[in-house]
């Protein structure tokens, strides 16, 4: 009785590298989950900061200074991704969902580029959305298409969101 099994093989649908390649491509998927999930929090957590600390929920003269004053320092220290419009993303990313529960949710089940379409819809519509969007693995162009149908279709976007973008 001979207890030698015979060797995996390398090639071939089943085959070692067909395993090893799976295990790669799943790695890599949950990885970027993971990655797009801190982003998204960063940026919740940076606009509520900003608003909560400094400008205190008002959009005057003085909140268009600070944030372009906070975003040439950030961009010195970690590069052009910091402009005063992501600040704006920011922002509006922790008005549009101020309960951290919520977004929580958001962040983990939707990349940044949905989360950003989303912050522009009409209240409603971002509503509708965004619980469509949750159990959807729709990528960005899909849902900014989707979007526009549905903002041409059903609901105008309201016009002061419309100067925001």
């Amino acid at each position: 009785m001979d207890n030698h099994t015979e060797p995996k093989e390398i090639y071939g649908e089943n085959g070692l590298v067909a395993e090893i390649r799976d295990i790669i491509q799943q790695s890599r998927t949950q990885l970027a989950l993971t990655v797009n999930a801190a982003m998204s929090k960063l940026y919740w957590q940076i606009g509520r900061r900003v608003n909560d600390e400094v400008l205190q929920h008002q959009r005057a003269e003085y909140g268009k200074e600070i944030v372009a004053t906070l975003a040439s320092q950030l961009k010195l220290e970690f590069g052009k991704g910091w402009s005063e419009k992501q600040l704006r993303h920011c922002l509006r990313f922790a008005e549009t969902f101020p309960d951290e529960q919520i977004v929580s949710t958001l962040w983990r089940q939707l990349s940044w580029s949905h989360i950003k379409e989303i912050l522009y819809f009409d209240d409603a519509l971002k509503e509708s959305f965004t619980s469509k969007c949750a159990n959807s693995k729709d990528g960005v162009f899909a849902l900014s298409e989707n979007a526009y149908n549905l903002c041409c279709m059903n609901v105008q976007p309201s016009a002061k969101n419309q100067n925001l973008r």
